[in-house]
């Protein structure tokens, strides 16, 4: 069985859901030690519990140390079933998250079609926004011949949660995919979208990011949102001939309307300044379809501590070196190898 520490790398909750994901794709068993060890609160908190149930539940797998606290766990799969799944993570935690655990799996396991409905979090500090999945993480797995959808039915917000999310995941298999140039940028768009706050917050948000980046007004719009609690969503699409970029943020309590924009401003000017497709935040959600599929290659501004913490799990799950090469300009290449029909000889 795979020991794997998770204190290493980032050493959070990104190690418990990838080794998920890989332990499903791979049909291998694993125990994994010092589960979020570099967090304040360390162990499983309800919403890594519900990633281990709902990888648990499709893998028809044995789990021992499920429990919220845990800082071990072990976890042997069974074959990935496709079916009609729910999960409800009692919190405002994240939706995207859960769905990443099984998305994978579902794909290249089940052999059918599945729908998963998840209940949560859809718009989260430090996790993919459901804009994300569905206008740039999917559409890149589709590049890659995967095919999946998602709609979002109810936003959700901290601290009250209750959004929902529902993909429809078909079978696939993932080739190969070179992400090496942007080309020119096409278009820009903004959509400062809020539930049960005051609109002004959209529209200073809106005004922020465009005075800082130089963008016209009718590039934004205000969008109000259906949720169970107040919140703010700020999205913004950077379109080039290579790709759809989404970049986010979202509206905190107490935080003014302008920093929230400020700090999105910046991350898209960053990635602007470099002349490459992906951002550090994509940089790292394309390793595992890359190594589950016939590899790729793409440039991207930095490696964050989450990407290379891909890289070395990614080594001890099945033995692929991912090559990394610092560029004049200090962005970085990454060349990904893939296990490709491997994937299900080895299993």
């Amino acid at each position: 069985m795979l020991l794997i520490d998770g204190s290493q790398g980032e050493g959070g909750g990104q190690m418990l859901r990838s080794s998920l994901a890989l332990s499903l794709a791979l049909e291998r068993p694993f125990r994994m030690v010092h589960i979020r060890k570099k967090r304040e609160k360390g162990g499983l908190r309800p919403q890594h519990l519900v990633c281990v149930r709902a990888a648990a539940r499709i893998g028809n797998a044995h789990v021992e140390g499920a429990e919220v606290g845990s800082r071990e766990l072990v976890f042997e799969p069974g074959p990935t079933s496709a079916g009609v799944y729910e999960f409800d993570i009692g919190t405002a935690g994240s939706t995207t998250m859960v769905l990443q655990t099984i998305l994978l799996p579902l794909m290249l396991r089940a052999g059918a079609s599945s729908k998963v409905r998840i209940v949560g979090g859809t718009h989260n500090p430090l996790a993919p926004s459901f804009d994300f999945i569905e206008r740039t993480y999917l559409p890149v797995l589709a590049k890659m011949g995967g095919t999946a959808t998602i709609r979002i039915e109810q936003h959700g917000f901290y601290p009250v949660g209750g959004g929902v999310i529902a993909a429809t995941i078909e079978p696939s298999t993932l080739g190969h995919l070179t992400l090496l140039e942007r080309g020119p940028i096409r278009s820009t768009a903004i959509k400062a979208g809020v539930a049960n706050i005051p609109t002004h917050i959209a529209e200073r948000e809106i005004h922020t990011v465009c005075e800082i980046l130089g963008w016209a007004p009718a590039v934004g719009r205000v969008e109000q949102l259906t949720a169970k609690g107040g919140g703010n969503a700020l999205l913004a699409d950077v379109t080039s001939d290579a790709i759809n970029l989404v970049f986010s943020a979202t509206g905190e309590r107490g935080v003014r309307a302008e920093v929230v924009a400020s700090r999105l401003a910046g991350e898209i000017r960053r990635y602007l300044a470099h002349d490459v497709p992906v951002d550090e935040h994509l940089a790292d959600q394309l390793m595992l379809p890359m190594a589950l599929g016939l590899g790729g290659s793409y440039r991207t501004t930095k490696l964050s501590l989450h990407t290379t913490t891909h890289i070395d799990l990614i080594r001890q799950w099945t033995g692929l070196v991912v090559d990394t090469t610092e560029e004049k300009n200090g962005t970085v290449r990454v060349d990904v190898p893939g296990l490709g029909d491997r994937l299900f000889n080895e299993a």
